[in-house]
């Protein structure tokens, strides 16, 4: 009997196989949408993505694999398969249940006009023009509604919105999410208060240098070095292209980046560049061996969020990371940044004031930038607001949050892609991560003592393998709030990540630290 177990288990890995590679190739044409399709293409590429999303949709609802499911779950062996093999066959299953429930035509009409919206919105965006895009927004909406409605009865959450949620942040409910983002708020608001007060303000003047968007890409490619992101040898498993909205797409060995240049703002590219890259690493350091398993993909997109922005924040726009690679930089640059001093460069670049621009804003207001979103999203799928009262709430809350004055829709309402793609409950996971890295560094800090001093003599070999051996390799073993009590032995809290910002703002702008 036990090896009938083995040859159902084997079959069930088999199906899970081609559905993957299904997936990592409808994500290749959805990078190719974004960065190579030519304008006239959409219409095609949106017919594409939907036959793809249908034939996913039907791997996943194969009577098969129900069939392999109901084996396994009822053979008399099953508590001899070891964890990793429990944790393949519960994730399928949950994937199994959800997609059963989900209309063949409803998947495919959402991936359809997920494609057409996201065209009409980067087309939106450019032109400044919210009623265009508003119509297709609604549509999304709409049928985000009528999936969330489905899938809350089979993952009995208790609204729409958490089944959504769920999605990118397994085990988290927006009561969750709300305790921790009204602590997160207050932290957030007193530090900004503080920061705004203090006497000492970093001169960001040398941030304004224009750079050729030429040498912006040389400087890419050096960074990606840096954090050991392969986009240049004969062995590459990644590479850099040029896209409206950053972002990362991938599997393995073939995990690709994105950035945005603008000649008079070179940071936008480099922490771009850093961020993607801490995406990129994560999906490249899962222990090899659970390729095309369920285990093999990541634990979820705040655990995710929380690796990019690993990266990007605490180790690049730290004192130790510059120490390192200023002297690359201006060795690439040569006399346009050659009078960059390292700590005034180094405090510029973590400046602290409110952005309309979500992913140029600093890390003491980002939080606060995705509260917003998250507010919306909940009260959207709650049905407090509709779709056309989007701009005015938006601006509204931008003025209340952050204190700015929100001038037209592309700086507003039009600037991520996430609701144009149909991410909606997506946007807590940044702020999420941002939690989840409070507690990683503290854990981080009691391994490796040492490793502000090695990043910045020899670079980011220590952190990566940290980072890969703690986080990357574990995959998709645990749910989030497992993962993080298992790597730090607690549960997820606030305190960690502002103690993080009050300790390192408190020097930049050397105010007391209390």
């Amino acid at each position: 009997m036990k090896k009938d177990l083995s040859k159902v288990y084997a079959r069930l890995m088999d199906k899970f196989k081609e559905m993957i590679v299904l997936s990592s190739a409808s994500s290749l044409l959805g990078w190719d949408m974004m960065t190579m399709m030519p304008p006239k293409g959409i219409n095609l590429r949106s017919q594409q993505l939907a036959l793809l999303a249908a034939l996913g949709h039907r791997m996943a609802t194969d009577p098969e694999v129900g069939k392999l499911l109901d084996t396994m779950m009822q053979h008399s062996n099953y508590e001899v398969l070891d964890a990793i093999q429990k944790r393949n066959v519960d994730l399928i299953r949950k994937s199994y249940l959800e997609q059963v429930a989900l209309p063949e035509e409803l998947v495919t009409e959402m991936q359809r006009q997920h494609s057409i919206a996201h065209d009409v919105w980067r087309k939106a965006k450019t032109s400044n023009d919210w009623k265009t895009f508003m119509p297709e927004l609604e549509k999304n909406v709409d049928l985000a509604k009528r999936a969330a409605d489905i899938l809350m009865k089979v993952k009995k959450t208790d609204t729409s919105y958490d089944a959504l949620i769920d999605i990118y942040e397994a085990k988290m409910t927006a009561k969750d999410i709300d305790q921790l983002f009204t602590e997160l708020r207050s932290g957030l608001i007193w530090l900004m208060d503080k920061i705004k007060n203090s006497p000492y303000q970093p001169d960001t003047s040398l941030l304004h240098r224009r750079i050729p968007i030429d040498l912006q890409r040389k400087i890419s490619i050096a960074l990606t070095q840096a954090v050991q992101y392969d986009v240049i040898s004969k062995n590459a498993a990644g590479r850099i292209d040029e896209t409206e909205h950053p972002f990362t797409t991938g599997y393995y060995d073939d995990v690709r980046i994105t950035t945005h240049y603008y000649e008079d703002q070179f940071t936008h590219s480099l922490f771009s560049i850093l961020h993607e890259s801490g995406h990129a690493l994560y999906e490249q350091q899962i222990n090899p061996e659970w390729i095309f398993q369920p285990v093999g993909t990541a634990c979820s997109m705040g655990i995710h969020e929380s690796q990019s922005r690993f990266v990007e924040n605490i180790v690049g726009r730290s004192l130790d990371f510059w120490t390192y690679f200023l002297p690359k930089l201006k060795n690439i640059a040569g006399d346009v940044i050659s009078d960059f001093d390292l700590e005034r460069f180094v405090e510029a670049i973590n400046l602290v004031t409110p952005t309309k621009i979500r992913i140029e804003a600093d890390e003491v207001t980002y939080g606060l930038h995705v509260i917003i979103r998250f507010n919306i999203e909940k009260d959207l799928f709650a049905g407090n607001i509709s779709v056309k009262d989007l701009p005015e709430i938006w601006n509204q809350s931008y003025k209340e949050y952050l204190g700015v004055k929100i001038e037209n829709y592309t700086e507003g309402i039009l600037q991520d892609m996430h609701w144009a793609s149909g991410d909606f409950g997506y946007f807590p996971c940044y702020a999420l991560g941002n939690l989840y890295d409070g507690q990683l560094l503290a854990k981080m800090n009691q391994d490796m003592p040492n490793w502000h001093q090695d990043l910045a003599k020899d670079g980011f070999t220590m952190v990566k393998d940290w980072l890969g051996q703690n986080v990357h390799s574990l995959g998709n073993l645990y749910d989030p709030p497992e993962l993080i009590k298992k790597i730090t032995t607690k549960e997820l809290t606030v305190e960690p990540y502002l103690k993080y910002l009050n300790d390192k703002y408190s020097r930049i702008y050397k105010m007391p630290n209390k």
